[in-house]
């Protein structure tokens, strides 16, 4: 069902309202909105939000945020002035935070769940169809492996179809775990990947450039877009100490050749301001954003 979002509308009349329906694998989604079909460019955003419980944990300010419950506002305020067309969150909040941005953004979004306790959403301006939940033969899969989130959807672009993934993958300093989801994850792009199809990969991939997974997905095909048209280290993570680049967009496909612009996003509230000791960010990562130019 698809579902237009009022002009004014309280939080209790539009959950009242809203469809939410189960999809393959257990997703849930609601469909909120349809986006302007002029657009001439696509807007991306891969964040993890820390649960959007603010960073750090500890500052007074932060923490009275969260209390209050004014992080959904914050949120959606902060990510609106880069008008994005698709949104990602790694470490997703609750569903009714979740689908709270969703509305303050005018955007639809599906919630990938998790085999721990991080999973996923994706919040799109465009419908989202064909939803799966760690696309790959559950029976064969190793439980020890997408214990964060990994979620595929197609979201229907005015210049076609894009086959959207969007992954947290495991944490851990050794890299053996990631290793062994890299290739489970590119068994079930395959046929996308051999058909030429647009796609994006997009989230907190635990891994750096330096990474042999990060290796993996190029020999499969993907495209990094910050190491093709960013400048500088675009270091991710951390908010406050600028550790190394996790996070990321790449792409494959006839988008990968699109892009134009590719970025963290080191300013406003998703930083801190090292000379205000009360100051805290929205997460401790920052945003990754990619530009890319539609037909």
């Amino acid at each position: 069902m698809h579902q237009q979002i009022p002009s004014a509308i309280s939080r209790r009349q539009f959950l009242s309202r809203s469809a939410v329906g189960t999809l393959s694998a257990g997703v849930l989604a609601t469909s909120l909105v349809a986006a302007d079909s002029s657009s001439k460019t696509l807007r991306v955003i891969a964040y993890n939000v820390y649960e959007c419980t603010g960073w750090p944990k500890d500052r007074v300010l932060g923490k009275k945020a969260t209390s209050l419950g004014q992080m959904p506002e914050r949120f959606a305020f902060e990510l609106a002035l880069y008008n994005p067309d698709i949104v990602q969150f790694s470490e997703s909040p609750s569903e009714a935070v979740a689908q709270e941005i969703a509305e303050q953004l005018q955007m639809n979004f599906v919630r990938f769940p998790s085999g721990g306790k991080w999973p996923g959403t994706l919040f799109s301006k465009y419908e989202i169809v064909d939803v799966l939940n760690a696309p790959a033969a559950a029976e064969s899969r190793d439980k020890k492996l997408f214990t964060r989130h990994w979620g595929q959807a197609t979201v229907k672009l005015p210049s076609g179809d894009l086959i959207l993934h969007s992954a947290h993958m495991h944490p851990g300093p050794e890299p053996e775990t990631r290793q062994r989801e890299v290739p489970v994850m590119l068994a079930a792009m395959k046929r996308d990947l051999d058909a030429g199809k647009s796609m994006l990969l997009i989230g907190d991939l635990n891994h750096t450039p330096d990474d042999p997974e990060y290796k993996q997905w190029l020999a499969a095909g993907w495209s990094d877009t910050f190491a093709k048209v960013g400048a500088g280290k675009g270091v991710t993570f951390m908010a406050d100490k600028f550790d190394r680049r996790i996070d990321y967009i790449l792409a494959a496909g006839p988008i990968a050749k699109q892009v134009t612009e590719a970025r963290p996003i080191f300013e406003g509230a998703f930083r801190i301001n090292e000379d205000d000791p009360e100051s805290f960010a929205l997460s401790d990562h920052l945003p990754q954003l990619a530009v890319f130019k539609l037909d």
